[in-house]
């Protein structure tokens, strides 16, 4: 794409991920939001336009956040894509001012699941005829584990490796919502909820909010701000509707959407797999982190287990996957995930990481997949590459 506008992100904020029923989806909205805002350093008026990402949230989540911290009459827009909502977020406001349409934007995702499930696989839409006849998210990455083991050899023990880190990570990330350490033969004792996935291996309903404001190039020195608060530069950032899947491939496959989307990003960073020092993948399901490693390039097809087996996706490996915990142990509150690893790696960049520091990072990588559909390989996919 020609003649875009440089964009940055100047603050971010978060809230700790967990299972907070008593607060409203506007209520953390409004903590995360107010934080990005502190952060960077400017007024709240200065805000131009607000995109909201979630799901299950009702009408009006995005005006009722905004209209807390006194902000009215901006547009404010709600955005749906599923468990990429708060990436799609983040896509739009990042398109409104490379495009020069807005010079200041605040992004945010938020989810309580909590005033919803007390627990269980999300609800899926009921009129798509894989879900009337069963299928639930676990199901569907349970086949894409079975089948993965089966073709490149792959053992239990292996998805329980990919555990054993996320928790590891966590255990030192404040805001993460499981933050005890496991090992490999707790998390195999664990109840099966769909072979060979235990519950350890599925990513856990809970709730919180992130957010982050961006701006253009032209306004990063004109607007009041925080400039001891180092700006993060997007770098790339691409968005892909799912594609008609495979007949022969994986139900769902997210690697055909994320392959796609990654490329786009990489080609718009002018950068590749090899650059990226620390990454944010969408590790709903223990399996996901090994496909989504090998569609980004960190591995050949078939190889991702490597990169736990030897240690090169732990925070101080060669290409440092999930140090905040990811989505099995930081959480996983849907609309706000996106946004939580879009916090983590401008943290990561800025060196001021919560939880594991990455040394030495300068370039950041974020994808978040939405949701399944039938005959498509997912319903959205979101990547961005951020960088100092």
């Amino acid at each position: 794409m020609a003649n875009l506008r440089d964009v940055y992100i100047i603050g971010v904020g978060q809230t700790p991920c967990g299972k907070f029923p008593a607060k409203a989806a506007h209520v953390l909205g409004r903590e995360a939001s107010w934080a990005a805002i502190k952060d960077a350093g400017i007024y709240a008026r200065d805000i131009e336009i607000g995109f909201c990402g979630h799901v299950y949230q009702g009408m009006g989540v995005g005006q009722r956040t905004l209209k807390d911290i006194g902000l009215v009459g901006q547009p404010v827009i709600n955005v749906e894509g599923a468990c990429g909502s708060g990436t799609l977020s983040f896509w739009e406001a990042w398109r409104t001012i490379a495009f020069g349409q807005n010079d200041v934007a605040l992004a945010w995702g938020v989810e309580n699941l909590s005033k919803i499930m007390s627990g269980g696989p999300l609800p899926l839409e009921e009129d798509d005829i894989e879900v009337a006849l069963g299928m639930s998210m676990p199901g569907l990455y349970a086949m894409r584990a079975k089948r993965y083991m089966d073709e490149y050899g792959v053992s239990a023990e292996t998805l329980a490796k990919v555990v054993v880190k996320s928790r590891q990570h966590a255990s030192k990330n404040p805001i993460a919502q499981f933050r005890k350490e496991t090992t490999i033969e707790a998390v195999l004792a664990d109840p099966v909820i769909c072979d060979p996935l235990t519950r350890s291996m599925c990513c856990p309903v809970g709730d919180a909010s992130a957010a982050a404001v961006l701006v253009s190039g032209d306004m990063l020195d004109k607007i009041k701000r925080d400039k001891s608060r180092m700006p993060i530069k997007v770098l790339g950032c691409a968005a892909q509707s799912g594609g008609y899947a495979s007949a022969t491939g994986l139900t769902c496959d997210p690697s055909e959407n994320v392959g796609r989307t990654s490329q786009m990003a990489y080609e718009q960073a002018g950068l590749g797999p090899k650059d990226m020092d620390v990454v944010e993948i969408h590790d709903a399901f223990a399996i996901a982190e090994l496909i989504v490693a090998e569609a980004l390039g960190f591995a050949e097809k078939g190889e991702g287990a490597r990169l736990i087996e030897e240690g090169k996706s732990n925070f101080d490996g060669d290409i440092a996957i999930n140090p905040s915990g990811g989505l099995l142990s930081r959480g996983h509150p849907v609309g706000a995930t996106g946004l939580l690893q879009t916090v983590e790696i401008v943290n990561q960049l800025r060196g001021e990481a919560t939880g594991c520091q990455v040394p030495d990072a300068n370039v950041g990588l974020i994808e978040t997949m939405g949701g399944a559909q039938p005959a498509m390989d997912g319903i959205t996919c979101v990547v961005s590459i951020l960088g100092k």
